[in-house]
């Protein structure tokens, strides 16, 4: 289904946004899914709704067959990239684990801001973002997806998150469809 409404208390939930991911090969170039997220920031911004800035810091215990490298990481493979810089009032949240819920107090501060539902985009498309909509899902917020401003590692993973587990979860737009919505709502 397509993207036909946003809660008048959204929030936009931003994940892994950050030099270490976003310097990785992706199916679509990182770049162009880096400018739509932070104009979708930026219309968040423009309408005083929350913006959630998620950066994972290293992984969670336990044993798995496929482990991604983790050791000798640059200082800053955490840190935002510069093209979403952070403003006031943004929120900060730094996770160990796939989805953004568990673990960071997430649910706590988007219910204690009055927010019904979610908007999601960033990196990587079937790991954090569908994680993070898994979890809200779940918790009870409307979830809405922008597909163009997230990418994957592979473009198998992503069209899968896209097309099969997102309308399951929620809405998908683009980024613009999005950010019009929030226009139209404010008029």
């Amino acid at each position: 289904m397509a993207i036909t409404i946003l809660d008048l208390r959204t929030a936009l939930v931003l994940i892994d946004l950050q030099k270490g991911i976003v310097g990785q090969t992706m199916a679509h170039p990182t770049g162009d899914v880096v400018a739509r997220a932070a104009r979708l920031a930026g219309a968040f911004r423009t309408y005083a709704l929350p913006v959630v800035l998620v950066t994972v810091h290293g992984g969670a215990p336990g044993r798995v067959e496929l482990r991604r490298h983790t050791g000798d990481r640059p200082p800053d493979w955490d840190t935002l990239v510069p093209e979403l810089p952070v403003h006031a009032g943004d929120y900060r949240i730094g996770k160990r684990t796939w989805g953004a819920f568990t673990g960071t107090g997430l649910e706590g501060l988007l219910r204690a801001c009055g927010v019904t539902g979610i908007a999601i985009a960033g990196i990587a498309t079937s790991i954090g973002v569908e994680s993070t909509a898994r979890q809200a899902y779940e918790l009870g917020f409307n979830v809405a997806l922008a597909h163009d401003a997230m990418t994957d590692f592979s473009r198998e993973a992503h069209d899968n998150s896209v097309q099969r587990i997102f309308p399951r979860l929620g809405e998908t737009g683009t980024a613009d469809e999005i950010g019009a919505l929030l226009a139209r709502r404010a008029s």
